[in-house]
């Protein structure tokens, strides 16, 4: 297959650009780096099968530098976390971004694989998530924090659209917090990433609210796997997909498994921040997050293998040689 990959030089796009080239496909990257890193492609620049383009998804200029020769898009890029502003620039970067590229996979009428989020689900009180029966129970249009979720919501249902109205197959995933090398280091690549930073540094730690919600964490590998297989596989053609682990934990007890695993000497330092303090005290936070991936399973074949402890030790190795690197320079 050729594959076009936007958001390949961000964290789940450069570590998929490697699954494809290893499985022998040929993979062409559209990034326009104001949050992906070309360092994370650097693996793979002399590769036979491989190209990158700096270009913006949201600008038609990206699509007119391409040869139209794809079996399949997968769109990552976007733009998220409102939590402390940005609102507007969530909403239109991924309107205008998903609408160029589901436009040029009509163009081509070719597969198209879209990142939804697992945010989709909003404050649904039943677990475990699932794509069939779970509502999505968005919160005030008031609070910014639901710009990201409502941006991905009417990503899915223009996808969709636009499958019934041209033909082409869409796959919608729905992604439950990823992790890994790569991952960006601040909280646009989650609360793990932030945690590890600052206690590789020593600093205190920021935890929003009490610490009591809960998150499911995906290593990268596993995630990338779903993604690769929704994009080869015909069975997942029309379907919204969740991939993620199933293990819940509250986000202090992941603060301090991270510590542990780390081997930093010394204590925890925890700052605990009240919501009201950001986003005008209009901040609404989802309490529990766990997917069903029954239909992960039984579609794609995939089921998350690595570990939490496994993943969080690879991680704060990776991060720690990163941490490292950018103090010597």
């Amino acid at each position: 297959m050729r594959v076009l990959v936007t958001g390949g030089a961000g964290f789940l796009g450069s570590n998929l650009v490697g699954k494809f080239l290893d499985e022998g496909h040929r993979v062409v990257v559209i990034d326009n780096l104001s949050m992906g890193r070309i360092e994370n492609l650097a693996p793979y620049q002399e590769k036979d099968g491989f190209q990158f383009i700096q270009e913006d998804v949201t600008e038609q200029s990206a699509f007119d530098a391409l040869d139209d020769d794809f079996d399949a898009v997968v769109h990552l890029a976007a733009f998220k976390i409102p939590r402390y502003g940005k609102a507007l620039d969530t909403l239109q970067i991924n309107y205008k971004g998903t609408e160029q590229v589901l436009e040029y996979a009509r163009k081509l009428d070719c597969k198209c694989v879209l990142a939804s989020t697992s945010d989709v689900y909003g404050r649904n009180p039943e677990l475990p998530f699932s794509e069939e029966n779970s509502d999505s129970v968005i919160g005030s249009s008031k609070a910014p924090r639901w710009a990201y979720a409502v941006s991905k919501l009417f990503d899915e249902h223009l996808a969709f659209a636009y499958q019934e109205a041209y033909g082409f197959p869409v796959t919608l995933l729905r992604f439950f917090g990823s992790y890994g090398p790569n991952q960006h280091l601040t909280w646009w690549g989650g609360p793990q990433s932030v945690f590890i930073n600052a206690i590789l540094k020593d600093e205190v730690i920021p935890i929003h609210g009490d610490g009591s919600q809960t998150r499911s964490f995906t290593y990268v590998s596993d995630t990338v796997e779903g993604i690769y297989q929704a994009t080869v596989k015909p069975e997942a053609n029309g379907e919204v997909i969740n991939i993620g682990a199933t293990t819940e934990i509250t986000i202090l007890e992941l603060a301090k498994k991270i510590k542990a695993l780390s081997g930093t000497p010394g204590e925890l330092k925890i700052e605990f921040v009240p919501y009201e303090s950001f986003t005008g005290g209009k901040y609404q936070d989802v309490m529990r997050r766990v997917p069903d991936v029954s239909l992960c399973k039984k579609l794609l074949g995939v089921e998350a293998k690595v570990s939490l402890d496994e993943g969080l030790a690879r991680t704060i190795e990776w991060q720690r040689q990163v941490t490292m690197g950018d103090a010597a320079a």
